[in-house]
C-alpha cells in the first residue's frame, strides 16, 4: 500500500493535512447476469494520489466493475477494499461517483442541485453552499448555476455532474465516462479538476472511450476485454512489456531493403521513411551502420506505441 498525505477539506474552506494509507483495490471479482458472465477474476489497485485510466470497449464489463466499487452491483465473488478493509456502507458515503447516464433531477436548478447532493453526504447546509460555488466557478458554471438542468446543453450537464461528483471533498473517485459530451476546451477544465484531486492524493479512477485524452492524464492503466483483466499497469510497464521495440528512419532514398535486415520486421515504408520492429533482443545498432553506409540518415528515432496501438493488442 502507498502512504501519503492528502488535504482535507470542502472546496471552499480552509484545508488540514492527515496521513492516510489510500489503495482501492479489487480481488477476484466475479459477477454474471444470468447465463452470461459480465466479470471473470477481475483483480487491479487504484493508487493513492494517481490517474487510473480503465478502458474497453462497449460491454467489456467497466461500468458493471465500477457499480460493484460503488455497492449499486454485488459481487458474486471476491472484494473490493478501501485502505486495506472491506469496503463499508459508511466508506462508500466518502466516495465520489459520476456515473455514465445522467443522473442529476433536470426541474432542480445546477445549485439547487449540486447542494442537495453535499447535504446527502452529510455535509452542512452551509459547506455545501460553499464547495458548490467554489466548484461551480472552477467548472465554469457560476452563470448558469440558478439555470434548471434541464436547460443546460450536454457538455455542461456533464460540467455539473463533475460538480455533483466532487461536492463532498471524496477520498476517492470513480467516474464514469466522465468526459463525454465536453468539447475541447471544457475537457481541459475537468482534466484540470482531476488532475487538483489527485494531486491532494486521492485515488481517481476514470473510464473513457476517448483514448487520447486518457493517455494525457492517466499515471496507470487497466485494460478490460470480455469482462477480463488484459493488462494493467503504469503507461510505461505497458509500453515496455506489451509492444517490440519499434523504431523511426528516414534517409534521402528508398529504404525497402530494411526487409533484408536480421531480425527487422517492417511496419510502415514510405519511401524514404520507414517504421520497423526489432525482434527481443535484437540490437538498433547495425540497422543505423547498414543505412549510413548506403547515404545520409535524416532521422533515427525510437517509436513510442500509442494507448490506442496497445489496447488495439492487448484487448483484441
Amino acid at each position: 500500500m502507498v502512504s501519503v498525505r492528502r488535504r482535507t477539506a470542502g472546496a471552499g474552506a480552509a484545508s488540514s493535512v492527515v496521513a492516510v494509507t489510500s489503495v482501492l483495490r479489487l480481488d477476484g471479482v466475479d459477477r454474471s447476469f444470468g447465463d452470461r458472465q459480465a466479470l471473470k477474476n477481475v483483480s487491479f489497485e487504484v493508487a493513492a494520489g494517481r490517474m487510473t485510466g480503465f478502458v474497453g470497449g462497449n460491454g467489456a464489463g467497466k461500468t458493471t466493475t465500477m457499480r460493484i466499487i460503488l455497492g449499486v452491483l454485488a459481487a458474486d465473488a471476491g472484494q473490493v477494499t478501501w485502505q486495506g478493509a472491506p469496503v463499508s456502507r459508511e466508506a462508500r458515503r466518502r466516495f465520489g461517483y459520476m456515473p455514465e447516464e445522467r443522473g442529476l433531477y433536470p426541474k432542480m436548478s445546477v445549485r439547487e442541485q449540486v447542494v442537495h447532493l453535499g447535504r446527502l453526504h452529510g455535509m452542512t447546509a452551509e459547506a455545501a453552499r460553499r464547495s458548490t460555488d467554489a466548484l461551480l466557478e472552477r467548472v465554469g458554471l457560476t452563470e448558469r448555476a440558478d439555470d434548471l438542468l434541464e436547460t443546460l446543453s450536454l457538455g455542461n450537464q456533464q460540467r455539473a455532474q463533475i460538480a455533483a461528483a466532487l461536492v463532498h471533498d471524496p477520498e476517492v473517485l470513480v467516474l464514469d465516462e466522465p468526459f463525454s459530451g465536453l468539447d475541447p476546451l471544457a475537457v481541459d477544465t475537468v482534466v484540470g479538476v482531476l488532475r487538483e484531486r489527485a494531486a491532494a492524493g486521492v485515488p481517481v479512477l476514470f473510464s473513457s472511450h476517448q483514448l487520447d485524452v486518457v493517455e494525457r492524464l492517466c499515471d496507470d492503466l487497466v485494460i478490460i476485454a470480455g469482462g477480463m483483466i488484459r493488462a494493467a499497469g503504469s503507461r510505461e510497464q505497458l509500453r515496455r512489456t506489451y509492444t517490440s521495440p519499434r523504431f523511426e528512419l528516414v534517409v534521402d532514398t528508398d529504404a525497402g531493403w530494411l526487409r533484408d535486415e536480421p531480425g527487422v520486421t517492417l511496419v510502415d515504408l514510405d519511401g524514404a521513411r520507414a517504421v520497423f520492429d526489432l525482434a527481443p533482443g535484437a540490437d538498433e545498432q547495425p540497422v543505423l551502420r547498414a543505412a549510413l553506409a548506403r547515404g545520409p540518415v535524416r532521422a533515427f528515432r525510437p517509436v513510442t506505441p500509442s494507448l490506442t496501438e496497445i489496447f488495439r493488442e492487448v484487448a483484441q
